[in-house]
């Protein structure tokens, strides 16, 4: 019987790299921008708030390479009209004609942007 020899396989330490430390100086500065983008978001919301304010009551805006402008858009969603069409039909009614008159009495809703170029 012939025997079988299998070579010795000799693993070498991978050598890791070195990991730097997260510094005090590092941390503090992540804190401080953090802070400071929160405060710029505060700064865009309260103008944005101003802009739509002064659009809204009418205010023009000087003739220049930007622009604003309000959009306005009105939805009416009806979210269970699936339901009530299925509904409809077992109880032998016609569900799109149901899902119109719901829809005609449902007030919607509107949304005003502050578009800004």
């Amino acid at each position: 019987m012939a025997t079988q020899t299998l070579p010795h396989v000799v693993q070498f330490p991978q050598s890791v790299p070195a990991v730097e430390p997260i510094t005090q100086l590092e941390l503090g500065l992540f804190v401080s921008l953090r802070n400071r983008a929160q405060e710029i978001q505060k700064q865009v919301d309260d103008e944005e708030v101003a802009l739509q304010a002064r659009l809204e009551a009418g205010a023009t805006v000087e003739a220049g390479p930007h622009r604003a402008e309000l959009k306005e858009s009105f939805r009416r969603n009806v979210s269970w009209k699936s339901i009530v069409r299925r509904l409809a039909t077992r109880l032998k009614m016609d569900g799109a004609a149901y899902c119109a008159r719901v829809l005609a009495g449902t007030k919607s809703t509107r949304t005003v942007s502050l578009i800004v170029e």
